[in-house]
């Protein structure tokens, strides 16, 4: 077995596996210590390069497109310290570094893993329940159901609408941009209803709204890539509706242009109903209207 241990995490390859554990040092992100240890096969391994530096370098580890539903949920956008596939290796350990790397090569050549981008998701991605307060509120996923409860802090129109419940099987993707510090992010949950709405995360209620604490906003991935792996993975071609629900291997469809007029217009109504009741200021209204009007063009 090869292992390398560093104040960063530990990782072993076993031959088969490459077993990634988090380190306890306080200098190791909050992300990688919640995600945890990471068990990556071999097939879904693209490659692995090692970066010697003046002090430190690093060891990265490639994975195949569409293998990863967390690389898959994030989209590259994870920030390199949370990066788990991504070890900072001190100098005297250079050595041992470029060892595994060799190691990973020859068994990816051994057995002849394919570059090509994978059909099937490789890893299981976050254990299930899981639940993450964000600065928009508490989002939770039992692996049938997401459901958002909204904080005080919540946008009026958010919270006027209650907690909002969405079951896996009306889901079309997840789309996740991390709260960088200097630009708020966002975790959405598109359905087939809302695929074309327009609105901000901020008064999306299908959508939380990234503006607090980074650190912590961050744990939002988590669930994102829980839901995305059970999701269809994206390599099943987008096809018809049927009568049946969706199952995992089904493929999604995209609402016609008359379904998304048809989701917009019952927005509006939703919309004028909030106004009517005094829930919605003349201003929140309008703006509101506004951004949903914008996706009729």
């Amino acid at each position: 077995m090869a292992e390398i241990i560093q104040r960063d995490g530990t990782w072993a390859f076993d031959g088969s596996t490459v077993r990634i554990t988090p380190g306890l040092h306080r200098s190791v992100p909050l992300f990688r210590q919640t995600y945890g240890e990471i068990t990556v096969p071999l097939e879904a391994v693209s490659g692995i390069v090692h970066e010697p530096e003046r002090k430190r370098g690093r060891l990265r580890l490639r994975l195949r497109e569409g293998a990863d539903p967390l690389l898959q949920a994030t989209g590259g956008r994870l920030p390199d310290a949370a990066d788990p596939y991504r070890l900072t290796v001190d100098v005297d350990r250079s050595g041992v570094a470029e060892y595994i790397a060799e190691e990973i090569r020859r068994a990816l050549l051994l057995d002849q893993v394919p570059k090509e981008p994978a059909t099937a998701y490789l890893l299981a991605g976050p254990p299930v329940p899981v639940s993450v307060r964000s600065s928009d509120g508490t989002v939770s996923f039992d692996g049938a159901r997401v459901r958002i409860d909204w904080a005080d802090t919540s946008d009026r129109v958010k919270r006027a609408t209650g907690p909002r419940i969405i079951a896996v099987g009306d889901l079309v993707q997840v789309e996740w941009l991390p709260n960088s510090g200097y630009e708020n992010g966002f975790l959405r949950f598109v359905t087939r209803e809302t695929v074309f709405s327009k609105l901000p995360p901020e008064k999306d209620p299908f959508a939380l709204d990234l503006w607090g604490s980074a650190r912590r906003d961050l744990l939002t991935a988590l669930v994102a890539a829980a839901v995305t792996a059970r999701l269809p993975h994206p390599s099943v071609r987008a096809g018809e509706f049927t009568d049946r629900p969706p199952q995992p291997s089904a493929a999604v469809r995209v609402p016609a242009q008359a379904d998304h007029h048809d989701v917009l217009l019952r927005r509006l109504r939703e919309l004028g109903e909030l106004h009517r009741d005094g829930v919605l200021t003349d201003e929140e209204f309008a703006a509101t209207k506004a951004a949903v009007l914008k996706g009729f063009s």
